[in-house]
C-alpha cells in the first residue's frame, strides 16, 4: 500500500454562505492528492499525457462525515492499495485540522492509449516504481 499526504487550505470560493465547503469540491481534492502523488513518485500528469497515456475517470464515490470549513487546512491522504493493471483504483481520505476524518472517496481511472482511444495496461515504468517502493513487496 502506498500512502501520500497533500495539504489544501479551503478558500472562500470553495464554500457556501455558511463557510462550509460545497460537496462538489471534494472530487477536486481527490484529484489534487492523486496528481501530487503521481508527480512525487513518477512524473507530472502532463508528462504522462505527452507519453500517450490518458487516465479518464470510470467511477467516483464519496462519503461525507463532517464539513470542511473556510480557511481550514485539510490533509488529503491518497492511497493506492494495489498495483494497477488497466484499472487504477485510488482512495482518498480528507482530514480536518483536528485530525478528524471528514470525507472518504474512491476514484477508478482507466489507463487509455490516447491515440487509439482504447484501454491499455499501466505503463511499465509506473509499475516498476510502485513495485520498488517496497510498500508493495510480494505483490
Amino acid at each position: 500500500m502506498l500512502i501520500f499526504d497533500s495539504k489544501y487550505r479551503v478558500c472562500y470560493g470553495d464554500t457556501d454562505r455558511m463557510g462550509i465547503m460545497y460537496y462538489g469540491n471534494y472530487p477536486r481534492l481527490y484529484e489534487i492528492g492523486r496528481t501530487d502523488l503521481i508527480r512525487e513518485i513518477w512524473k507530472s500528469y502532463r508528462e504522462v499525457e505527452e507519453s500517450g497515456v490518458i487516465l479518464p475517470v470510470r467511477s467516483l464515490s464519496s462519503v461525507y462525515h463532517k464539513p470542511a470549513i473556510y480557511d481550514e487546512v485539510l490533509t488529503i491522504r491518497t492511497i493506492i492499495k494495489e498495483i494497477p493493471k488497466v484499472k487504477f483504483r485510488v482512495f482518498s481520505e480528507i482530514y480536518n485540522e483536528k485530525g478528524e476524518l471528514i470525507n472518504e472517496g474512491e476514484v477508478v481511472l482507466g489507463f487509455m492509449d490516447a491515440k487509439a482511444g482504447k484501454p491499455c495496461k499501466a505503463p511499465e515504468e509506473f509499475l516498476i516504481i510502485l513495485q520498488e517502493t517496497k510498500l508493495f513487496a510480494g505483490v
